[in-house]
């Protein structure tokens, strides 16, 4: 039996998305920077977050939606620094920057016909961020404090795809993106955490479940 059989008729629709998301920087070192102050590399730490969004999908057609995904993300980003000490060992010191970005996607969403009940789509838009939580006028004067300053505007390219479910009283999806970051996020202060680092850009895999009725 065919679900929501006059779904794709209307042009207006409304929902909302529960996500988690796992972030990370693209990182790249100063050219001109030869590792100082015991420096011997800095890793990448991926960490844990979740969003909440609303949706608001404008149907051009059938197979072509345009999508509107306001919401909240709170995201959490690590950088390890491992330090060269005078008896040889080593010290690892884990830098986080915490964010809550208060996102506007704008995503174009191409559609397969449906198969009974189901289909699947692909995703591709963009993304502007504020970052609701920025420290970048926090002062550094502590050593031991010291926080790797980030700026408060991003912007990305978001691309992902994932599969519609159409039950009785709604329609139910699971889908996947992953948001590229275009500006350098990084303030630079010449801190032993800072200098070593040339520019520092978002990375973020979303895991959403899709309600839309």
């Amino acid at each position: 039996m065919k679900n929501l059989p006059s779904f794709d008729y209307k042009k207006y629709h409304f929902g909302f998305l529960l996500s988690t998301n796992s972030s990370d920087f693209f990182f790249d070192y100063r050219p001109d920077f030869t590792f100082q102050d015991s420096l011997l590399g800095i890793e990448n730490v991926r960490q844990s977050g979740f969003n909440l969004a609303l949706l608001a999908s404008l149907d051009l057609t059938p197979n072509f939606h345009l999508r509107f995904i306001p919401g909240l993300s709170f995201q959490d980003r690590g950088l390890n620094y491992r330090f060269l000490l005078e008896d040889g060992t080593q010290d690892v010191l884990l830098k986080r920057t915490e964010s809550v970005f208060l996102d506007f996607p704008l995503l174009i969403k191409l559609r397969t016909n449906r198969v009974g009940n189901v289909a699947a789509y692909a995703l591709i838009g963009g993304k502007y961020s504020i970052d609701l939580q920025s420290q970048k006028d926090v002062d550094n004067a502590v050593e031991s404090d010291v926080i790797i300053k980030l700026q408060n505007r991003d912007y990305s390219i978001d691309a992902g795809g994932g599969i519609d479910f159409f039950l009785p009283y709604f329609k139910f999806s699971i889908e996947m993106k992953t948001a590229f970051g275009l500006p350098n996020m990084l303030i630079q202060e010449d801190s032993r955490f800072s200098s070593p680092i040339e520019s520092l850009r978002t990375r973020t895999f979303i895991f959403s479940l899709c309600f839309e009725g």
